[in-house]
């Protein structure tokens, strides 16, 4: 079928549509800018890519999908609806895309795209579909002639319930996207507990207070007292971690922190459900590299080190925090720069104490203005909020000559170089890091 995408450009809907290219379908797309993921779309996967939006993009598609953030006011999606075309959202489009497959899906607030692309290591012969682009495969997308699915299951929407589970591996479970879910606790609880119950095999961090909770039939993790032994080493600049899980032996995994251990134990505990021969997970998550814009390092010199994250959560920025503190300490560097871009105004409101304190331990922090998403602005005091950190506020940062150059009212007010520096935020920090805005 002649498969067309509005919004392409996002990682999730991107996903699918090399998914859908490499199942034989010709796929098409439009999003409101050019990017590496659209040149890639073009290059690799013979996709018809309209930048910006225009109506005429649709003409000829069989079927229809739109991404969260696409309006019913789009020009597209009205072409479509006028034409008689189907109009799918990613969420309806899951059932159709994964009904078929044996998926081996991956939920939960933290941690879900490490732990799919690690289980992705650890089932080599398996078909991908990851919310980042593994390091491994170069990919948000891998393929391989088979029904089996290593998918990252997104609960932001409850689209993890169209994802046809055969196994479910949940990391934690922690309120979150509670815009969507109308800030109704149970309901978004209750997602959680109809996507497990649609698994055969279950996989939960069962210290997780809600997971633990649940009267159903899993493979249950007790991080406290399964894991030990864990330490952490540089190869070649990189960081890595080193565990004991069970009585099953020694592991090693790229990446530094607790959480890595964590995420990459539920992984060996799924495959080895999976029927996964033990020998071949250890040797198969050394081939685990990582994922891009998690703890991603993109430069690394002797007196620079730049890491691009993709943390958005204080959970995830504190975790992120100890690693770096870890990291720091064997570098041998002694200033710790942060560079935060919040993201979503309801986000940043609902989480500002956290936010508050998860940045301890950061020498200096650099505040850029809030990613919207499409969200309508809130006014916050930032930089109140965080006066105990004495933070630069900055409208963006750019890269030239190894330098990262933070900016106000178009004017560089400093300049970074030296020393640890992190970004994190799920907007456009990215290309701002990479020196690519």
């Amino acid at each position: 079928m002649k498969i067309h995408f509005i919004g392409i450009g996002g990682i999730g809907l991107s996903a699918l549509a090399k998914f859908l290219h490499n199942d034989g379908h010709i796929i098409s797309g439009s999003d409101i800018k050019q990017t590496e993921i659209t040149n890639d779309l073009a290059l690799n996967y013979d996709a018809k890519i309209t930048i910006p939006h225009h109506e005429d993009a649709v003409e000829g598609a069989d079927i229809v999908i739109y991404s969260a953030v696409v309006r019913a006011n789009n020009p597209e999606y009205q072409k479509a609806k006028k034409l008689g075309i189907e109009i799918l959202s990613r969420k309806e489009a899951l059932k159709f895309i994964l009904g078929s497959k044996e998926v081996y899906a991956v939920g939960g607030a933290h941690g879900k795209s490490t732990t799919s692309a690690m289980l992705s290591s650890l089932i080599p012969q398996s078909n991908a579909l990851i919310g980042a682009i593994s390091k491994e495969f170069s990919s948000n997308v891998r393929n391989y002639p088979n029904h089996k699915v290593v998918f990252e299951a997104d609960e932001s929407d409850e689209s993890f319930l169209n994802s046809n589970p055969y196994l479910a591996i949940v990391t934690n479970v922690e309120p979150e996207h509670m815009e969507y879910y109308q800030y109704d606790e149970e309901r978004f609880y209750n997602a959680y507990k109809n996507f497990l119950s649609l698994a055969k095999i279950r996989v939960i961090n069962a210290e997780d207070d809600f997971l633990a909770s649940l009267d159903m039939e899993s493979i249950k993790l007790y991080p406290s007292k399964d894991i030990s032994n864990v330490t952490y080493l540089l190869v070649q600049g990189e960081p890595h971690t080193k565990f004991t899980l069970k009585d099953l032996g020694d592991f090693e995994v790229f990446g530094f922190g607790y959480h890595i251990a964590l995420d990459a134990s539920l992984a060996i505990l799924a495959a080895l459900e999976l029927k996964e021969d033990i020998q071949d997970i250890k040797s198969n998550l050394r081939n685990y590299k990582g994922i891009k814009k998690r703890f991603d390092i993109i430069q690394n010199s002797a007196k620079c080190v730049i890491i691009d994250d993709y943390g958005h959560h204080p959970t995830e920025i504190k975790a992120t925090m100890s690693s770096l503190a870890t990291y720091k300490k064997l570098r041998g560097f002694h200033k710790l720069t942060v560079i935060w871009q919040p993201h979503k105004y309801s986000r940043t409101m609902d989480n500002l104490t956290g936010f508050v304190e998860c940045f301890e331990g950061a020498d200096e922090l650099i505040i850029l203005p809030i990613w919207s998403a499409g969200e309508i602005e809130i006014p916050i005091d930032l930089k109140g909020a965080f006066s105990r950190y004495n933070p630069i506020m900055a409208d963006k940062i750019i890269k030239e000559d190894n330098i990262i150059k933070i900016q106000k009212d178009s004017h560089t007010i400093l300049e970074c170089q030296q020393g640890l520096i992190v970004g994190f935020g799920a907007g456009d920090i990215t290309y701002q890091l990479r020196g690519y805005a």
